[in-house]
């Protein structure tokens, strides 16, 4: 454990794992746990506490994980009671809300908002800016682009919270809004500034305000390369199936099973 800098704190119910790096200005709080070879960036807070601790004498602050090998950059704030897998990465002034639980290898980019009650599986890449409201929820290998949204109120304000759902491999472009309750199927690619405003079907490109299913992803052949949807078959930066291929790897999956 390595406290590189100045004015951290640490609670004394925290648990460090080996050769973790804290930046200055950094506050662990009570039973936090993080993972080995974890850097917690500089003015980060983890485990932040619920409204209760500002009240309630007798608070006890919910547990935190933070898997190993995680980088949190400065000016990140994580609330109690979150769950992150290993390998996160997060970049700055990312806000996560209590009660959210987030698979391996995930990212969420700088000024992402993420308003807890909210589960998110591996391999998501969410990139700047991105908001998810509560209850809201997605699989594995989901990517949102910047400005994206995911609501969970149909007629604000109200208290008839409905977060939506994206499936596995989904890709949502920038600034598109996935409305609240509604579901967006698995290898789907919802086109910029889209109103999603009704289920997708799996395998549907969706474009517009609001959205219309203008074809079966499947047959889109991307514009100048001559290969078709899904993504997986032409992008492996990061990925699992990286120097292998994504058919090599799904079917060692599939035989995994």
């Amino acid at each position: 454990m390595k406290f590189n800098n100045q004015n951290v704190n640490v609670s004394a119910k925290a648990k460090i794992g080996s050769n973790v790096r804290i930046g200055d200005n950094s506050v662990i709080y009570d039973n936090v746990e993080i993972g080995d070879n974890s850097i917690i960036c500089n003015d980060s807070v983890i485990g932040e506490p619920l409204a209760g601790y500002y009240r309630d004498p007798n608070y006890v602050n919910p547990p935190s994980v933070i898997g190993p090998n995680s980088v949190i950059r400065s000016h990140s704030i994580i609330y109690a009671n979150c769950r992150i897998g290993a390998e996160f990465n997060s970049g700055h002034r990312v806000t996560i809300r209590e009660n959210c639980v987030i698979g391996e290898h995930c990212s969420i980019g700088t000024l992402s908002d993420l308003e807890g009650d909210i589960t998110i599986g591996d391999y998501c890449r969410l990139h700047s800016n991105v908001h998810i409201s509560q209850t809201s929820s997605m699989g594995n290998f989901v990517w949102m682009y910047p400005f994206s949204v995911m609501t969970n109120d149909p007629y604000p304000p109200s208290y008839d919270i409905r977060g939506g759902y994206i499936g596995d491999y989904t890709q949502v472009c920038v600034h598109a809004i996935i409305l609240a309750g509604v579901h967006v199927g698995k290898n789907c690619l919802i086109g910029a500034n889209a109103v999603v405003n009704r289920k997708v079907p799996d395998c549907s490109l969706a474009i517009g305000d609001p959205i219309k299913i203008v074809k079966d992803l499947r047959k889109y052949v991307v514009m100048g390369k001559g290969k078709p949807y899904p993504w997986m078959t032409r992008f492996d930066r990061g990925m699992p199936w990286q120097g292998i291929g994504f058919e090599v790897w799904a079917r060692q999956q599939s035989e995994r099973k």
